[in-house]
């Protein structure tokens, strides 16, 4: 038989180009077998939106994941919230305070960042009483209508304030303007090192004066075990409801507690 290079020149070329691919696919198969297997593309994980009963640390890290969204809280304990979005007359806030106090009953305080700048001496006041401080922004926009960098801002101007008069940041935020809870909101919110972003599922409207009367009854109404209350502070009708739905709260055997304390764990 003709040895390799004794073949013709065509078919010579033909084995040589036959050979490479052979030893390319064994070489392929080889680092097929070496390399781990893929798990696919890794997915960003979903903003939360749900019920939880894990514990809320005053000053909670952003190193732990994302801030968590809680607007109820299945705890299984007799305990209500009752939040305020803090601004307004400080002289009513602090008579909401000690009405509260009067009765052993802890709120908790969503400060405004402008009304805390105006009104130092607050802070103090509501942590004194043993109530819970938070952040609502630093100006109250609409915050959903913002742009991602300025919902930043609104944030970290307002925890600055809270960490310059406290040493800390706050137990929690809560948006401004509504309800609506997005994505660069708990971005923001975490990245200001908030474990939490404060919903609600009771809403009386009292921010539009409708009597103390009315804010009381729709309070009872919706309130439940877990529930997270929306109220404000700066209006009068607040303040005088506020013995009101505590008596009735007492009366159905529940609570009212702070944020933190609504979301301990038993």
């Amino acid at each position: 038989m003709a040895s390799f290079w004794q073949q013709p020149r065509s078919r010579r070329t033909l084995l040589v180009a036959a050979g490479s691919a052979v030893l390319a696919a064994c070489t392929s198969r080889a680092r097929r077998a070496a390399a781990p297997a893929s798990s696919g593309p890794a997915t960003p994980a979903a903003v939360p939106s749900r019920t939880v009963t894990t514990a809320l640390q005053p000053s909670p890290s952003a190193s732990s994941g994302a801030a968590r969204v809680v607007r109820h809280a299945d705890t299984g304990r007799p305990e209500v919230a009752l939040t305020f979005h803090g601004s307004g007359d400080p002289a009513l806030a602090v008579r909401l305070l000690a009405a509260a106090e009067h009765d052993g009953a802890t709120v908790t305080i969503l400060a405004v960042g402008t009304w805390l700048q105006a009104n130092p001496e607050m802070a103090a006041r509501i942590l004194k009483g043993g109530h819970a401080l938070g952040n609502h922004t630093y100006t109250h926009p609409t915050l959903h209508r913002l742009s991602p960098s300025a919902i930043r801002s609104e944030v970290s101007r307002c925890a600055a304030l809270l960490q310059r008069l406290t040493g800390s940041p706050g137990a929690a935020f809560r948006p401004s303007g509504g309800p609506t809870i997005t994505p660069p909101m708990v971005a923001a919110a975490t990245a200001s090192g908030y474990d939490l972003v404060l919903g609600y599922d009771v809403d009386p409207s009292d921010n539009l004066d409708p009597g103390a009367s009315a804010v009381a009854s729709r309070v009872l109404a919706g309130a439940r075990p877990g529930s997270i209350v929306s109220l404000h502070l700066g209006h009068a009708g607040t303040v005088e409801a506020l013995p009101h739905i505590l008596s009735g709260l007492r009366s159905r055997g529940l609570h009212a507690v702070t944020a933190p304390r609504l979301l301990a764990p038993s």
